[in-house]
């Protein structure tokens, strides 16, 4: 802003305060007007206001509105295809390739382009365990997108630490900047792009925060698996016993609501690694859907949005009261926030365990309301639906989603993050889950009685109750029965949960309409695996569902 006219702003005199010796022409960015280097919450919240680049609301959380960019640009995602990883990543619609050529063009022209600007600077961890977290630079060209970086990933309050930080990798942010296709390569004037051979990611035209926490995510997703630990789209917490779950899936299936439970300890709400000393969350914070949220069935999570510090993204408000809606989804159905791990009551501090997963959960939003609430899988039926990842893209998530639920397969339950093949990290959880013995569950929380828009969403208050039986050990003793198409074991009972609710046919009027929706949704996993057919081992490929005559 100071480039047209000079003001002084609220954290000028001490923008150099926790100045890293490396600085930032170590990335070719120079004849900056301002640096500001790793200020604190309070300080990025008075500079952001300052910039109006966004409004206090009542509570103290700040609001922002991204504009057109309400959710990830899952299609504008790039890597540098480049000698040292051109073997190693799964090139496809999920990776697509960029040439350093074109690469090299685009980041001069940024570098150019912030030229005469002030920047924010955050210098963080991702992942919580010493042995294998990366130091990450995160420069932004907002004061709020530099306190939404202090919010999702692990902040370092040490100024030594700080003064002599060398990033292992560097995200440069420009909302501003805009690519050009015809002579970019890309498919739009937005990009996400991942060069691991110079360990920059550039995010390009998208002020939507979570561009930045996957772009870490995916970095890491990419550099764990190469040390044999395993990089998951999951959440995960402990019971008092010490007894990790994990629960996997992809945006809007309950990952977060599910995990925030009162009787354990949250260890992260969305990306964790698993190695074999323990289970640690790559970030320090969360980010969570909003739309909708309810103080009754989410409480702790419904308290984060009215403290300081938080970030509400796209979410309505009334200017004069301040007071925002969360039931308003006239923006975006993607209404989000972001907050540090510590807003929520009981936190693992260290944000992560020496202890190993005793379950492990795949949440799967069925919008055909065919799938049995939960279902116990074997082994072979683990890694079968592991890297199917069926589930329901929820509106808003991505760019271009309608209302209704758009069924996918998203291997691993996080196709666009992942970098590797499927397989490849299917491997590593086979290779842990046997070695740990851990029990997995696939809990559907979509849809029951009907597909979207002819059933209902089913119960959160049944869910938890199945998910905490299954954690203690209660459904290790009740009768089960073989599903027919699936062949995946479903309890007959649980305790405080109806038992019809266990055979979903008993909740649609048209018997035979719902056999004829399950055994097509049977039809599409067979369809979708073949891509599989010849990686995998022959008892995962016979996991699968077999189709009625």
């Amino acid at each position: 802003m100071s480039k047209y006219l000079e003001f002084e702003t609220p954290a000028q005199k001490h923008a150099a305060g926790f100045k890293s010796e490396y600085g930032l022409k170590n990335h070719g960015l120079i004849y900056l007007d301002r640096v500001f280097w790793n200020l604190t919450e309070p300080a990025l919240i008075e500079e952001a206001v300052f910039r109006n680049e966004g409004k206090l609301v009542n509570g103290g959380a700040f609001l922002v509105h991204t504009g057109k960019w309400t959710a990830r640009a899952a299609n504008d995602k790039y890597f540098v295809r480049e000698p040292s990883t051109e073997d190693k990543i799964d090139w496809g619609k999920q990776n697509r390739p960029l040439s350093p050529e074109k690469f090299n063009g685009i980041l001069h022209r940024m570098q150019a382009f912030l030229q005469g600007e002030e920047l924010f600077v955050q210098d963080v961890y991702a992942g919580a365990d010493p042995n294998y977290r990366i130091g990450v630079r995160v420069i932004t060209d907002k004061a709020w997108q530099s306190l939404f970086v202090r919010n999702v990933l692990i902040t370092i309050s040490d100024s030594t630490t700080l003064k002599t930080f060398i990033p292992d990798f560097t995200i440069i942010v420009s909302p501003s900047f805009k690519l050009d296709p015809r002579i970019d390569g890309t498919l739009t004037e937005t990009g996400i792009i991942i060069d691991f051979s110079k360990k920059i990611a550039i995010i390009a035209n998208s002020s939507y925060g979570g561009e930045i926490k996957k772009s870490v995510f995916t970095i890491m997703n990419y550099l764990l698996p190469l040390q044999d630990v395993l990089a998951m789209h999951c959440s995960a917490n402990v019971g008092k016993k010490g007894d990790v779950a994990l629960f996997f899936g992809l945006s809007g299936t309950g990952k977060t609501t599910l995990s925030a439970d009162p009787t354990r300890m949250l260890i992260g709400d969305d990306e964790h690694g698993w190695s074999d000393n323990s289970v640690f969350n790559f970030e320090g914070g969360c980010y969570a859907k909003v739309i909708r949220l309810s103080p009754d069935h989410e409480p702790e999570i419904y308290a984060c949005t009215r403290r300081f510090g938080t970030i509400l993204e796209n979410v309505v408000f009334d200017m004069s009261s301040r007071e925002i809606d969360l039931d308003d989804d006239s923006i975006t159905e993607n209404t989000r926030m972001s907050y540090p791990l510590h807003f929520i009551p009981n936190t693992v501090k260290e944000k992560m365990v020496n202890n190993h997963p005793q379950n492990i959960i795949f949440l799967t939003c069925d919008a055909q309301g065919v799938m049995p609430p939960i279902a116990r899988l074997n082994p072979y039926q683990a890694i079968y639906h592991f890297i199917s990842g069926y589930t329901s893209k929820i509106a808003g998530t991505e760019l271009g989603l309608g209302v209704e639920p758009e069924i996918t397969f998203s291997a691993c339950f996080g196709a666009p993050f992942m970098v590797h093949h499927p397989y490849f990290y299917a491997d590593l959880l086979r290779q842990k889950m046997e070695k740990y013995k851990a029990n997995v569950w696939l809990v559907n929380t979509g849809w029951v009685g009907g597909k979207f828009g002819i059933g209902k969403r089913i119960s959160i208050r049944h869910t938890r109750n199945m998910l905490n039986a299954a954690l203690e050990g209660k459904l290790d003793n009740v009768q089960y029965r073989k599903d027919k198409l699936f062949g995946f074991d479903v309890p007959f009972s649980c305790p405080d949960v109806p038992d019809d609710v266990f055979e979903p046919s008993n909740a649609w009027g048209d018997k035979e309409e719902y056999w004829r929706k399950f055994n097509d949704l049977a039809a599409r996993y067979i369809e979708n695996f073949k891509m599989y057919k010849d990686v995998v081992q022959p008892e995962v490929l016979n996991a699968g569902p077999k189709r009625l005559k």
